[in-house]
């Protein structure tokens, strides 16, 4: 059998190589505990310009469009680049509806973080709202993951030079 060398990932296997590297068991509910508790929503009828204000009182970059209760969608700064400033709409004429990103990916509490940058990798998106028994518990962007993803390296170096020290 011929020796083969290391295989090459692409970055559809970006999510597995994480997972089974990287972050072990972490997940979802233990990047929500290291954030504020509050998950701003807004509903869909709501003006743009209204979001905007909501999301610049609350320092965030997203909310959370619920309908009766059901997450519908996010609206976040990109969409507000992309869909009303490139093409030059009125933020104060725009439902949020019209410009919101639906359908949205909804994770658990329970999901792991390499499972949930694997899909905002592969869907190209930066937040999902996260429910659990289809309530609206929290929001993690993809910020979010990576100040977990680092903060597990950070760990994991320093069991390694624990054990290669003798600790």
């Amino acid at each position: 059998m011929e020796k083969q060398g290391p295989r090459k990932r692409g970055m559809d296997d970006i999510g597995s190589y994480i997972k089974s590297r990287c972050l072990g068991g972490t997940i979802v509910r233990d990047v929500l505990a290291g954030k504020r508790a509050e998950v701003w929503t807004i509903p869909p009828e709501a003006k743009v310009f209204y979001a905007l204000e909501l999301m610049q009182q609350k320092n965030v970059g997203a909310l959370v469009v619920v309908d009766g209760g059901k997450v519908v969608g996010v609206f976040s700064e990109r969409d507000y680049a992309r869909k009303i400033v490139l093409f030059e709409k009125s933020s104060r004429d725009t439902r949020v509806e019209e410009v919101m990103s639906s359908p949205v990916q909804i994770v658990s509490s329970g999901d792991s973080v390499a499972e949930c940058m694997s899909l905002m990798t592969a869907g190209r998106v930066r937040h999902f709202p996260v429910c659990d028994r289809e309530r609206l518990v929290g929001i993690v962007s993809i910020g979010d993951l990576a100040k977990s993803f680092i903060t597990s390296q950070q760990h994991l170096i320093g069991e390694h030079e624990k054990y290669i020290q003798g600790g």
